[in-house]
């Protein structure tokens, strides 16, 4: 009998897709030994030599024109005539995916990028493949370019997305709600004072985890906040800035020193942030999924700042909807609000006790689960999406 081998495509816009991929890699290692399993980045395979610059086109893009953003993510988030136009036009070379599978002979793909999942569909709506496709949404909502014909089942984070799905015409069978899949570090229990110790932290002074995603998207906003007096106690501060250098180099030169009351801690791109998650009082962070998920998981307060029109304005509106958040929309009241969280025991009470009510323990199991029970219940290709792919 062959072997069954897992591909897992998935793309560097961000760190959340690569997250998902490698929690997915992670747990099927672990829960299928038997099973071959391999991560490839979409965007890389696809375009070798543009997809560096396109990242960086991407990503000041987002920074600096994050309306002009919003308003396409929004024009395009169900299906209408500019959304259909977008998805008719082919961003990938269909050779070399096929020269992928071809290479991989993987026996089931998971996307967890939603251009990977169009390029998928692609290939099976036009008789070039017939493999099992699974697509992970990354976010707590739903977005037209996840949804295709050729996907065989979608997994989604909660229980709204799901029912946002259905109205596409998606048949509910082909929707599972699993949860965002989380690496295992994320589902454990740690002992707080213990960390603090281990990272040079006091014990007993109110700490803040400030991340700004993978590409450390927070920056002098903080320089008010930590060369204030107005907090009523001392607070220590963890900065991750993620592959911010620039970020990380000027706060440790602006704050490296004894020039505020505060303590600060001063880091770059991280494999422990479960660990400074578990030790921390309240994290400040861009919404993006699974960043977010990852904070529910250990059942840490969130401060949402600025969140980018789109996607990141969706996760936010739920977290804030179910009580495990507070939002920050402008740079002026940063201060303000964290004075009024941080001080206010209360307040961090009902986030802590809202995000713990908020969503089943994390289990990448059942994402594992889910993807092989697709494995062997192949559907047939789905008829109920009004959009068509155009002929190779």
């Amino acid at each position: 009998m062959r072997r069954g081998k897992l591909l897992i495509l998935t793309g560097s816009l961000g760190d959340g897709h690569n997250k998902a991929a490698q929690a997915i890699l992670e747990a099927t290692r672990l829960y299928k030994p038997d099973m071959d399993v391999k991560v490839v980045d979409y965007l890389a395979w696809t375009h070798p030599y543009l997809h560096g610059v396109g990242k960086y086109c991407y990503m000041q893009w987002v920074k600096s024109l994050p309306s002009v953003y919003g308003f396409l993510y929004r024009k395009t988030r169900h299906d209408t005539a500019l959304s259909h136009m977008f998805k008719k036009m082919k961003s990938f070379s269909t050779d070399r995916m096929l020269a992928l599978l071809e290479e991989e002979g993987p026996t089931e793909v998971v996307c967890t990028f939603p251009g990977a999942a169009a390029a998928m569909s692609y290939l099976k709506c036009n008789g070039l493949t017939t493999v099992p496709t699974v697509t992970v949404i990354t976010d707590y909502t739903d977005h037209s370019y996840w949804i295709h014909p050729g996907t065989d089942k979608y997994l989604v984070g909660a229980e709204h997305v799901k029912q946002a799905l259905l109205r596409y015409a998606i048949p509910e069978q082909r929707i599972v709600v699993t949860g965002i899949p989380l690496r295992m570090p994320f589902t454990q229990t740690y002992d707080r004072a213990k960390l603090r110790d281990q990272y040079g932290l006091h014990r007993d002074m109110p700490t803040v985890l400030v991340m700004g995603g993978g590409h450390g998207l927070i920056g002098k906003s903080f320089k008010s906040v930590l060369q204030s007096d107005d907090l009523a106690v001392p607070v220590q501060f963890v900065f991750v800035c993620g592959r911010n250098e620039k970020l990380k180099q000027h706060l440790e030169e602006e704050f490296g020193g004894s020039k505020t009351q505060h303590h600060v801690m001063v880091t770059g791109f991280v494999d422990h942030v479960h660990e400074l998650m578990a030790l921390s009082d309240l994290i400040v962070t861009k919404p993006g999924g699974l960043t977010i998920s990852e904070a529910l998981a250990l059942d840490l307060p969130m401060m949402l700042y600025k969140p980018i029109p789109g996607q990141e304005q969706a996760n936010a509106a739920y977290l804030v909807g179910i009580g495990a958040a507070v939002e920050v929309k402008k740079a002026a009241e940063l201060k303000s609000q964290l004075l009024d969280v941080i001080a206010n025991q209360s307040v961090l009470r009902k986030l802590k006790r809202n995000a713990q009510m908020s969503h089943r323990q994390p289990d990448v199991l059942r994402t594992v689960n889910a993807i092989f029970e697709t494995e062997h219940h192949y559907l047939p290709a789905q008829e109920g999406l009004q959009f068509s792919y155009a002929n190779v």
